[in-house]
């Protein structure tokens, strides 16, 4: 072991300052040779408790605490549509034991509507790994002649300005959904903006509006009772629940809405303890009970590197940019 040369000849002055050294030395060596996790580790979710990342969140970290031989505790702090708790992490120490249950909201929509985020998504957190992929549903009432995405795009060409979709609200993924298809596809589509999903399909049941982008889950027993009908889906690859709709992006091939969820940790969080829990988690998300339980949700199993996380942030950060220009929002 190096020692310092003043230290070596016993010089008294420096007794003091070597002794500190020593127990210094001794710390580093005993913190980095205790195996992770060592204590509980704290996952932030950054929304209200029993909603879908709840549901997606808890049963994936009990099978990791399992694993690893400590307790991943889900720790609820909502607000601000995920910012709250999303800053909360970027602040934290990066020791690996306070993690972020993340959403596509906070880490890559938000920064498009906010001119003063808390944190930098990409600067601040350090993405482990996306662990589901989350589709939206496009849907139609009945009654139109639009049977696919042909036939929409040719419909709203020949009605323009009038074929109206609805969403939950201004900024969310199903609002910008919408705005970023009529972009690609070069059409004006009416948006009708409500207070939640279930408003929107009221009124769609009921002829007011006429499509909209839907949780797949939430969709399914319309689609199969005949009450409204698929037209596709917004991510890259097909749905488990409804494995005939095609993905927009088979028309369109640069478009892709994900509402995905993820796991990351404070920027600096050493990568050792980073490529240890998005391998635990890749193969947790493979599991047959864990992929029912998440395909039953509407979800698609991903467990991707950190590597192909960031990318993903790094696209719909672009993406949502665009989004949001084409909505004709304003960031505040």
């Amino acid at each position: 072991m190096w020692i310092h040369p003043a230290c070596a000849v016993g010089r008294r002055p420096w007794h003091r300052v070597c002794a500190v050294l020593a127990a210094g030395l001794l710390a580093a060596g005993t913190a980095l040779a205790q195996p992770y996790p060592s204590r509980p580790v704290t996952v932030i979710n950054p929304w209200t408790p029993g909603g879908p990342a709840d549901a997606v969140a808890r049963p994936i970290l009990q099978k990791l605490s399992e694993r690893l031989g400590q307790q991943f505790v889900v720790e609820n702090r909502a607000g601000a549509n995920g910012v709250i708790g999303s800053a909360m992490v970027a602040r934290a120490r990066p020791d690996g034991y306070t993690l972020l249950f993340s959403h596509v909201g906070p880490i890559t929509i938000s920064p498009a509507l906010q001119r003063d985020m808390p944190y930098d998504p990409v600067k601040d957190l350090a993405p482990i790994t996306q662990v589901v992929s989350a589709p939206l549903v496009l849907v139609v009432r009945p009654q139109l002649p639009i049977h696919d995405l042909g036939e929409l795009i040719a419909y709203a060409k020949a009605h323009p300005g009038k074929l109206s979709y609805g969403s939950v609200g201004p900024g969310s993924t199903t609002h910008l959904a919408g705005a970023i298809l009529g972009k690609r596809a070069g059409v004006d589509l009416l948006h009708v903006p409500y207070k939640g999903a279930a408003p929107v399909i009221t009124d769609m049941l009921g002829g007011q509006i006429d499509m909209a982008f839907l949780n797949i889950s939430g969709a399914v027993a319309y689609l199969k009772s005949g009450q409204l009908r698929g037209i596709a889906v917004s991510t890259r690859r097909r749905s488990a629940l409804q494995p005939e709709l095609p993905a927009i992006v088979e028309l369109f091939p640069d478009y892709e809405i994900n509402s995905w969820y993820g796991l990351m940790a404070p920027a600096g969080t050493p990568q050792a303890i980073i490529d240890k829990l998005q391998a635990e988690i890749a193969s947790i998300v493979k599991l047959p009970d864990v992929v029912r339980q998440l395909e039953g949700l509407g979800l698609a199993p991903e467990g991707t590197t950190p590597r192909r996380y960031a990318e993903q942030i790094q696209a719909d950060l672009a993406r949502w940019r665009e989004g949001v220009k084409a909505a004709g929002l304003t960031p505040e």
